[in-house]
């Protein structure tokens, strides 16, 4: 038989006679990969619909505007640039004060021919194009302040009815569009003590009116142009260009026009996706450490209860080469298997956590995967299985054959200190301690768990909060806050329903490493209940560590890093008080105690005399 088979042979059989394990090791790795493959192609998956509109809608490639009257004529020589194919404007643009029963918004109403436009054309979604006393909403604004065809609303005091509502590329959907390059404005709440200019919009929605009705509303006029160029997808270097080739001066002010090339708009258009990408992203690798200390600890688990497994497959010829090459290849075989499970989980579930807005035409569907993100997710679960697995495979397969086939009790370590501090302690607390120190390497994976797990739920608190006080925040409407709250809550569960099995495992792996250490200390006197405390409180001790551990400083450490990549303001967050914390770190230790009872209780049901 030749090598290659003999190891998927017997890396098969051993994956057959033990399908819980396997099961929970393919759970532990899937949990990353999903979230990964979420993360990786949630953003590719919103821009969908933004494309399907700006084709509907013959979308620009060009916003450009004036930020002053005197400008006009630098717009209107744009429209004559060399590689402008076609264009529509300049059109006359004014701010306004929109007020609609009660309901009041900043707008920047654009006025517009009544023909239809050949760059720019927006689609109506209801009721129809503008007319004299007529405004046609942007179809995401008037979901907003629940406008429908036939309302009547007022802008700068002039009463006006609603026409339609309607979808357009040239700017991204409210509340996440920056505005017109015409208007100025400011997205969401300024912060406290900031002072804007009075003509200054805040979070403004986009209006279109007649030219005529335009200026009627009584403020100074802009204009805005949209331009199409024969090479879409060099809008930016256009930009550029047009700049550079200008008389402007730098020193003397800001470039008289505004230019804004359609990928920006594609970016504003997206930013809830990139955002909620982000956080995918963070819980991705917090879910991927943890998989690493599950598998770590699945593997030492398995090697302590196939120690004369080992022995038998070196008695027989096996090299100790081939023994690990046997141990490593089980988890390499489930990391590939969890590996395609979450690449079809995740592409399956993006479109669901895809902002559905009425900004915007069709839908995220569901999104290809590419094959960069096929290699990733494949790498990064071969990583953890390789990561975890590679040095107890190592170590079993070096180990003494006849030790492994007596599968002989594990002389402990003595620990003078240890002996000292524990000697007069209760019999629970003695073994405990002296449990967990047997194995400092699992305790440390222990600790490690839980402080991986605790910070998340730190980012969580903190998040859930920020968002939840302030539904408008970064411009955000409280359709996309909850979407953003949803995407928290999908890492969360995950996170949370990983660290429990990692609790469970590593409390199983520490009953089959002590069963003979738990029965000698059964015949000496220690009772079963004894003992099933001792191995709940060897994994409680640990767990309290890295609960604190957790808060401070790997709370605030993983908080400062969602808002440095996210660009938030965190300053304006509420971090959880000195009792939120303390109520986290007790509960930590209270849900870790419950989960590690029944294994613990379970692993001192075996007959002594069996054990020993």
């Amino acid at each position: 038989m030749g090598r290659i088979l003999l190891v998927a042979r017997l890396a098969g059989r051993d994956l057959r006679r033990r399908r819980v394990e396997a099961a929970l090791l393919l759970l532990a790795i899937m949990a990353a990969t999903t979230t990964l493959t979420l993360g990786l192609v949630l953003r590719d998956a919103a821009s969908d619909p933004y494309q399907s509109t700006r084709s509907a809608t013959g979308g620009p490639d060009i916003v450009a505007g004036t930020l002053r009257a005197d400008t006009l004529p630098d717009l209107e020589a744009l429209t004559g640039a060399e590689g402008v194919t076609d264009h529509s404007g300049p059109f006359p643009v004014a701010p306004a004060k929109l007020d609609a029963e009660g309901r009041t918004a900043d707008v920047q109403a654009v006025g517009r021919d009544t023909a239809s436009a050949s760059v720019d054309r927006p689609l109506l979604t209801q009721g129809s194009w503008v007319g004299d006393g007529g405004v046609v909403v942007e179809a995401a604004f008037a979901s907003a302040l629940d406008l429908y065809v036939g309302d009547p609303l007022t802008l700068n005091g002039r009463s006006f009815t609603v026409a339609g509502t309607a979808v357009t590329a040239a700017m991204a959907p409210y509340p996440g569009s920056t505005c017109l390059v015409a208007v100025g404005c400011v997205r969401g709440s300024p912060p406290e003590g900031t002072n804007l200019p009075p003509e200054m919009l805040r979070t403004p929605g986009l209006v279109w009116l007649t030219q005529a009705d335009v200026r009627s509303l009584g403020t100074p006029l802009t204009y805005t142009v949209n331009l199409r160029l024969a090479h879409p997808d060099a809008a930016q270097a256009f930009v550029e260009a047009t700049i550079r080739q200008s008389s402007f001066d730098p020193t003397t002010g800001p470039f008289p026009l505004g230019l804004m090339p359609w990928q920006d708009i594609l970016a504003d258009a997206t930013e809830l996706a990139g955002d909620s990408q982000i956080l995918l992203m963070i819980g991705a690798w917090l879910l991927g450490l943890l998989a690493v200390a599950s598998v770590s600890v699945l593997v030492g688990g398995r090697m302590a209860d196939q120690t004369r497994r080992v022995g038998l497959l070196k008695a027989a010829g096996g090299t100790p080469g081939l023994v690990a090459a046997v141990l490593l290849a089980e988890y390499v075989v489930v990391a590939i298997a969890a590996a395609a499970a979450g690449l079809t989980t995740g592409a399956l579930t993006a479109p669901l956590l895809t902002e559905s807005t009425a900004g915007l035409i069709g839908s995220a569907g569901t999104p290809s995967v590419t094959l960069s993100t096929v290699v990733l997710v494949t790498g990064v679960a071969l990583g953890v299985a390789v990561l975890a697995t590679t040095v107890p495979a190592l170590r079993a397969g070096r180990s003494s054959t006849v030790r492994a086939l007596a599968d002989s009790a594990r002389p402990p370590r003595r620990t003078g200190w240890l002996i000292a501090a524990s000697a007069r302690l209760p019999v629970p607390l003695l073994l405990a301690l002296r449990v967990a120190a047997r194995r400092p390497r699992r305790m440390v994976l222990n600790v490690v768990s839980i402080a991986v797990t605790v910070s998340g739920i730190f980012v969580v608190l903190v998040l859930d909060d920020f968002l939840a006080s302030a539904p408008s925040v970064g411009g955000y409407s409280g359709a996309q806050v909850d979407l953003l709250r949803e995407v928290l809550g999908v890492w969360t569960v995950v996170l949370l329903c990983l660290a429990a099995v990692n609790a469970v495992v590593i409390t199983w792996a520490t009953v089959l490493d002590n069963r003979h250490a738990s029965a000698l200390a059964r015949a000496l006197g220690a009772t079963p209940r004894d003992m099933g405390t001792a191995l709940a409180g060897a994994q409680v001790l640990p767990a309290l560590a890295g609960a604190v551990l957790g808060v401070f400083p790997g709370g605030f450490a993983l908080f400062a890093l969602v808002m440095g990549i996210t660009g938030g303001d965190g300053d304006r967050a509420t971090l959880p008080s000195f009792w939120q914390l303390l109520a986290v770190i007790v509960t930590t230790a209270v849900v870790v105690s419950a989960l590690t009872a029944v294994p613990a209780r379970l692993g001192t049901r075996r007959p002594v005399i069996e054990s020993l």
